[in-house]
């Protein structure tokens, strides 16, 4: 097997992720073992131990996580994040209905609109919106996609991209350049003016 096939996960220009308790994760799921972890998570209390059900393990663009129950709640568990894990002997009882596959996808869908909680009105060349499939995040680029009004009469289209703050809004507009205007939130179309006014302080003088 090592021979023909190689799994290189993580994307371009992205190392991997160190999870050294993959193996012990991978052992529950297989098994069918129930698990329990020492987990660090981002809000207070940062680490919590958990006794978890574990359903399913998910490698996502050289990422994994831990699909488990806990309780009457099943959801997904960032394998990197798990500080320590031991498999107990206590057997998983699978919820009859449960797909992997199908809850991933739900649950994916739902955490990509729960990361979006503001907005940007942007107009831009249809280049900018056809290149947001490319460099922006799936749920940003579809959102704006289905947006967009219908072109000026100077070719540009009006859309709403989702953003999750100022700042990342300020971060991922300036790939598109020229070729986006941010109409509203005023404060992020100051952010970008900034940003362009110092550029052009530096690109209209000589190389230092």
């Amino acid at each position: 097997m090592r021979e023909r096939f190689h799994l290189d996960a993580p994307g371009w220009f992205r190392g991997d992720e160190p999870t050294p308790f993959l193996a012990a994760v991978a052992d529950g799921v297989w098994t069918g073992r129930q698990l329990s972890v020492r987990y660090r998570r981002w809000k207070a209390p940062r680490e919590v131990t958990r006794t978890l059900s574990p359903l399913g393990v998910v490698l996502k663009a050289g990422r994994w996580y831990l699909v488990a129950q806990a309780g009457d709640k099943i959801t997904a568990y960032r394998v990197t994040n798990i500080l320590d894990a031991e498999v107990l002997d206590d057997p998983v009882v699978r919820p009859a209905a449960f797909e992997l596959a199908t809850f991933w996808q739900d649950w994916t869908e739902r955490y990509e609109r729960s990361v979006y909680t503001s907005t940007a009105t942007v107009r831009m060349t249809a280049r900018a919106l056809e290149f947001m499939r490319f460099v922006f995040p799936p749920e940003m680029s579809r959102v704006a996609r289905v947006s967009a009004g219908p072109p000026d009469a100077a070719g540009l289209v009006t859309t709403t991209v989702p953003i999750d703050s100022l700042k990342h809004g300020h971060t991922v507009l300036l790939k598109l350049g020229a070729d986006a205007e941010v109409l509203e939130p005023p404060e992020l179309r100051e952010m970008l003016a900034e940003s362009a006014r110092g550029m052009c302080a530096i690109y209209q003088s000589e190389p230092r």
